[in-house]
């Protein structure tokens, strides 16, 4: 039976890790120059709806490290962008490739997908969720702090989909995680209530980043406004500006030592300021070199039988 990486509410602790390790032996052997060919004569279908840099460029690369080809499908140029339905492109992908990753807006087409598709289908981001960002996430924690149990991991801005997927593999893994968020732009409501399960883990959401940040061993923030939802620029600035800013006194109530993680691309004004992001920037800019490990162990373990 195929699997799919759809969101990381769907995956188990033992899931996440066995991809972490894997990734980390990806990344070794890149580094080393070892062969790790295990997608060679496969090819991965890529859906765009969205813009990118880094998803479509480190699934391009992981692909081709790997021995496969990556095809670049944009939603304006192929059929799903004129109305085929998804059902339909999932089927006749399945018969031309190995593997599909799609960028679009709604979880529920990331959904659909896999429903109809026989080939392993992983979400490169929907407004939901982003599972491959955030195992980027987790794994550079786990490098620099060696472990991922017992630590606490804040997230300060938008309750968008780094929060919904932060929120799941963090607790997943044994961080306690609290998010702050300014009123009406929480988490959602099904990842709440997910939090609601964890025994084993401490959740908190609140107002006050002051709150939040006390004592964390890793701060992320994310841009207030994420694509789609430019329009809403001035609304959101108004919500979180002067409050929301991952800033040098923020950081000072963290534990030390802490590290800081921003998905890209950053603000800086804004989300967070200069200052910080230039202080962390070895971290942050590790986060998305992981990216492309991370993704690579996704690809090996769904469409490389390993």
């Amino acid at each position: 039976m195929k699997k799919d990486l759809l969101k990381l509410l769907d995956l188990t602790r033992e899931d996440i890790t066995k991809i972490l390790d894997v990734a980390d032996q990806m990344k070794y052997n890149q580094k080393h120059g070892l062969p790790h060919d295990c997608l060679k004569g496969k090819t991965l279908a890529m859906i765009f709806e969205k813009n990118s840099t880094r998803t479509r460029v480190s699934f391009e690369v992981g692909t081709y490290q790997m021995g496969g080809h990556a095809l670049f499908l944009s939603g304006k140029e192929s059929q799903i962008g004129r109305g085929e339905p998804i059902a339909d492109t999932a089927r006749v992908l399945s018969r031309y490739c190995d593997g599909i990753m799609i960028r679009t807006y709604g979880q529920d087409e990331v959904e659909e997908l896999a429903k109809y598709a026989t080939i392993p289908v992983i979400n490169g981001l929907t407004d939901f969720a982003h599972p491959c960002q955030v195992l980027a996430d987790l794994m550079t924690v786990r490098e620099k702090m060696t472990r991922l149990e017992g630590l606490k991991l804040c997230f300060i801005g938008d309750g968008n989909n780094m929060a919904n997927s932060l929120i799941v593999g963090g607790l997943k893994c044994g961080m306690d995680v609290s998010v702050a968020c300014p009123e009406g732009y929480d988490p959602d409501p099904k990842v709440l209530d997910f939090a609601k399960t964890v025994t084993d883990a401490k959740f908190t959401l609140c107002r006050d980043p002051k709150e939040a940040v006390a004592g964390a061993d890793v701060v992320i923030t994310d841009v207030w406004a994420s694509m789609g939802q430019e329009e809403e620029a001035q609304k959101r600035r108004l919500a979180f500006e002067g409050v929301y800013q991952v800033n040098a006194e923020l950081m000072k109530l963290a534990h030390p030592g802490a590290m800081v993680q921003h998905c890209l691309p950053a603000h800086r004004g804004e989300e967070i300021t200069a200052e910080v992001f230039e202080a962390h920037a070895d971290e942050i800019f590790e986060e998305a070199e992981n990216r492309l490990h991370a993704q690579k162990a996704v690809m090996s373990l769904l469409m490389g039988g390993n």
